[in-house]
């Protein structure tokens, strides 16, 4: 029984690392696309995602340098959102494999 319990808890805790990289990665690549399509920097939704790629995707910022700044910060911070997908779902899977074998019902009898 306290397999079972510690299974289900280590299931939603994959379950939240992935929901939550998956959110970090959607809201970087909603600054790629203000960015691409020129959104007014001084907008606070344009400004709350900045701050999120700024905080959450900054190991990319200037990674490609391409002579168009808004294509090179448009690939960087997709980029980011990539890394954080993966990483997420990487993560994840290692917490699922970490939990422990459901108890099979021959042994309890």
């Amino acid at each position: 029984m306290a397999s079972n319990a510690t299974a289900s808890i280590l299931s939603l805790v994959a379950t939240i690392v992935r929901v939550a990289c998956a959110v970090i990665a959607a809201v970087i690549v909603i600054h790629a696309l203000f960015v691409l399509f020129e959104a007014n920097p001084t907008n606070g939704l344009v400004e709350f995602a900045a701050g999120w790629r700024d905080s959450f995707g900054w190991f990319t910022k200037d990674l490609f340098t391409p002579s168009d700044p808004k294509i090179a910060e448009t690939i960087n911070a997709g980029l980011a959102a990539v890394v954080w997908v993966v990483a997420g779902s990487l993560i994840s899977k290692l917490i699922v494999k970490l939990a422990p074998a459901p108890a099979s019902k021959k042994a309890d009898a």
